[in-house]
């Protein structure tokens, strides 16, 4: 038997139900999705390291024993102490090296399982709720909208799309866990750590949502075609509160292996 979902409108209300797409009753496996969500996080790393004479640019020498002072490298003229990993200003002793290799492979079908499997947690109200999101009881999974959507190009009108929907607390939810990030990051324009709330996936890339759903806390907004397995469940926990547009929902229908 097929299953059937709510469409909303932009009002919130259920205009009608459409049958769901064979793809969303993908067998779950958290584990080839975390595979394959780490997997594509470690190729999207750049290497680094420091040169390699970084820390070695001084005309240095030891003393050697019998003086009464520590055995380091000292620059000439100064008896200052450098070079050595243990000195200010000296080298580091182990230094990461850009030569590293932080790739991994994954196979090309456990790679489209992985973004399916995570297509279908979108679909069960217990993934997502398992995953943190807020959201109301009585809402239809997965959550669909019609297609004049797209057109809504201020933040207010789609924030109260969202409440009529019953799903604007999971962007509260977002808004009061933004934190100010610990570490360096904070010097490199990303002060601040905002949870992952809710992917609206449209079919279309010059869709005016696009220019004001991305002033919401959390919330994403992607074309059918740029959807992964690492969009879809951000960390390799899958579940996340996604919001289909119709005709989305009916190009992921038309999905094969």
């Amino acid at each position: 038997m097929t299953t059937q979902t709510n469409v909303y409108s932009i009002d919130g209300n259920v205009t009608e139900k459409i049958d769901v797409p064979t793809v969303f009753e993908t067998v779950y496996r958290p584990d080839i999705i975390k595979r394959a969500v780490l997997a594509a996080a470690a190729n999207s790393r750049q290497p680094y390291g420091p040169t390699r004479m970084s820390g070695m640019r001084h005309a240095v020498s030891t003393r050697g024993k019998g003086t009464g002072s520590a055995r380091t490298q000292r620059i000439h003229g100064l008896g200052k102490a450098s070079e050595s990993p243990n000195n200010v200003s000296g080298r580091r002793a182990h230094p990461p090296v850009p030569e590293k290799i932080w790739k991994l492979k994954v196979n090309h079908k456990e790679r489209i399982i992985a973004r399916e499997s995570a297509l279908a947690a979108t679909a069960r109200a217990e993934c997502v709720k398992a995953r943190g999101h807020k959201f109301s009881e009585n809402i239809s999974f997965p959550i669909v909208v019609n297609d004049e959507v797209q057109d809504i190009s201020a933040t207010a009108d789609i924030h109260n799309l969202f409440e009529k929907i019953g799903i604007s607390c999971d962007i509260d939810r977002a808004k009061r866990g933004t934190k100010i990030r610990a570490g360096r990051g904070k010097m490199r324009n990303r002060k601040y750590r905002t949870p992952t709330s809710i992917l609206l996936v449209v079919s279309s890339g010059d869709a005016p949502i696009l220019r004001g759903a991305c002033n919401l806390p959390g919330v994403q907004v992607k074309t059918v075609n740029s959807i992964s397995a690492a969009i879809l469940a951000p960390g390799g926990d899958a579940g996340r509160l996604t919001v289909y547009t119709k005709s989305s929902i009916t190009s992921i229908g038309e999905w094969s292996r």
